[in-house]
């Protein structure tokens, strides 16, 4: 076959186009720190890089869920605790009310405090977390309780807000106003519930002298029902906290996973740079090289002399 100058000429072209091609990618590389542009430069990395991605998103979601849910009930357990104070307080205020030594500016005072710590428990019932009422079950933009004490919605024992923190892991975060405020029932609506309802007990055998009605041995007592209730009170608060230390876990566990994947999608995108420098380089001189040889295959030819 006969070589020609067009031949030889186009081969060489060919031949420094490709050479720059290679040098291109590696400086793409280095500009980048990532092994590949477009999917098509290694599908396998990339299908990779895409699970990857995903995963650690996920992972992401899981953690701001997980942040959401122990907000939530840290506000709860603060509401819980603050309903603790009060009940602790209407006991001390019942024990001294039940003693014959009380006088009536004395019963007046004490009835004066529990009315206030009734408006307080009403406060705390409606407490909220952005904007939402953590009490009210699936009803989040509507109060619990009215200002007279009475249940401003119906909440059903299966209102439960679920949290995903987790592949097939989920959390109930919330405590239900029934639970709470109507001695572990239903929420009825309309109905005084049951811890105002002790106040108001309470209030009234103070007004009329009844001591035996805050005090008996029958166990119906106002003392034995804020007894009940900050038993109740107890085991609430005991479920709060296995939730929220469970919850800790997962952050935990999340935040290893996170930086787990984050490594390997690292490993699996991002380019050595110590290698591809040394890569790059070489392709440079190669090109070099390539330029130089192409300068000696273009000779003169007798065209030239053809003047």
């Amino acid at each position: 076959m006969r070589v020609t100058n067009n031949m030889l000429i186009n081969n060489m072209i060919s031949n420094i186009g490709k050479n720059m091609s290679r040098m291109e990618t590696y400086q793409k590389r280095l500009a980048t720190g990532k092994k590949i542009s477009v999917p098509s430069d290694d599908p396998i990395v990339a299908a990779r890089a895409l699970k990857l991605r995903t995963d650690v998103s996920q992972i992401e979601q899981y953690k701001r869920n997980v942040d959401d849910a122990l907000s939530w009930l840290e506000i709860t357990e603060s509401a819980l605790n603050n309903i603790g104070e009060i009940l602790q307080r209407i006991r001390e205020l019942a024990v001294q009310a039940s003693n014959s030594t009380m006088t009536d500016d004395d019963t007046e005072k004490t009835a004066e405090e529990v009315a206030q710590l009734k408006d307080q428990l009403i406060l705390i019932s409606n407490s909220t977390y952005a904007g939402r009422y953590i009490f009210s079950g699936f009803k989040t933009d509507t109060k619990l309780i009215n200002d007279d004490g009475t249940f401003a919605i119906t909440v059903e024992d299966t209102e439960s807000i679920i949290y995903e923190v987790g592949v097939s892991d989920s959390i109930n975060i919330n405590v239900l106003g029934g639970q709470l405020f109507n001695n572990g029932g239903e929420a009825v609506t309309g109905n005084k519930a049951y811890l105002i309802d002790i106040m108001d007990q309470f209030v009234a055998a103070l007004k009329s002298g009844d001591k035996s009605a805050i005090s008996n041995s029958e166990g119906n007592s106002i003392i034995d029902k804020i007894d009940n209730q900050m038993n109740n009170l107890l085991a609430i608060r005991a479920s709060v906290g296995a939730r929220y230390n469970r919850l800790e876990l997962t952050a935990d566990r999340l935040d290893t996973n996170r930086l787990n994947f984050t490594k390997l999608m690292s490993e699996n995108e991002d380019v050595d740079q110590a290698e591809n420098i040394m890569l790059l380089k070489n392709e440079e001189n190669i090109y070099r090289a390539s330029l130089a040889g192409g300068s000696r295959i273009i000779q003169t030819s007798l065209v030239d002399f053809l003047r």
